[in-house]
């Protein structure tokens, strides 16, 4: 319950009141659980979208407002980690020089492109599969970027120096974890576009391969994870799979 109520607590805004001592084992169950925070997630934003829609509002206008409600239900921290994640790696300084324009606060030029990017490829991608009447599809999307997250933490993955969230969940997620709930992600998938059900798994795979190998380049650009780090592949993996699960094969 502990590692639950962490989850909840550093996943969304809900007002939910975490351990008093949180070290790397919990940290760790937490990032476990990660995937069921974005399932929930998910069912919110789909459920809303299906609202919207039915309320008489444009699909593309209900994408933009779903996309915007996530960022509430978050505190805009992925999208915020995102935007710190791309100006770091847009630096050409080493790797300290590259740490200290992440924590900076501020959004250079890379970052405010990555935001509209994100932002504009999801509510375009919510809007499609709306059309489409995926709802399925939009959780999946969300609770694939919170798998990501899994990923991310397994283990051999190194912390970035003075990387306080990264120095409790990197490394921290086994192989069997890290390999469980990818392999369910793949498979639950294949509902996600009924017409074409081989597209979702593949959509998937793709997504999660993606943002292992953004995790990896990140990790030797930052040398380590940080939380920074995670947000940015939360959202590359929700853009993914959300434009993925949007297309008419």
């Amino acid at each position: 319950m502990n590692a639950l109520r962490l989850a909840v607590s550093w996943l969304t805004v809900i007002p939910v009141s975490g351990p008093t001592k949180v070290d790397r084992g919990i940290a760790g169950h937490a990032i476990t659980l990660a995937p069921l925070i974005g399932l929930a997630l998910g069912a919110v934003a789909a459920g809303v979208s299906w609202l919207l829609v039915s309320a008489g509002l444009t699909t593309l206008l209900a994408g933009l407002l779903t996309v915007g409600l996530l960022a509430l239900l978050t505190r805009g921290m992925h999208l915020d980690g995102l935007a710190d994640t791309v100006d770091g790696l847009g630096s050409y300084g080493p790797p300290q020089r590259a740490r200290e324009i992440m924590k900076s606060g501020g959004a250079g030029p890379f970052g405010v492109a990555a935001l509209l990017f994100a932002i504009a490829s999801q509510s375009v991608a919510f809007a499609t599969l709306a059309e489409q009447q995926r709802w399925v599809a939009i959780l999946l999307a969300v609770a694939a970027g919170r798998v990501a997250v899994v990923l991310a933490c397994r283990t051999g993955i190194p912390a970035a120096p003075d990387a306080g969230f990264g120095a409790l969940v990197a490394g921290t997620q086994p192989r069997a974890i890290a390999l469980i709930w990818p392999a369910l992600a793949v498979i639950t998938a294949a509902v996600a576009v009924p017409d074409n059900l081989w597209l979702g798994p593949v959509v998937v795979l793709s997504a999660l391969a993606s943002t292992v190998a953004i995790t990896r380049h990140c990790v030797r650009r930052f040398e380590g994870l940080s939380g920074d780090i995670l947000g940015a592949v939360v959202e590359i993996t929700v853009s993914v799979a959300a434009v993925g699960f949007s297309l008419a094969l």
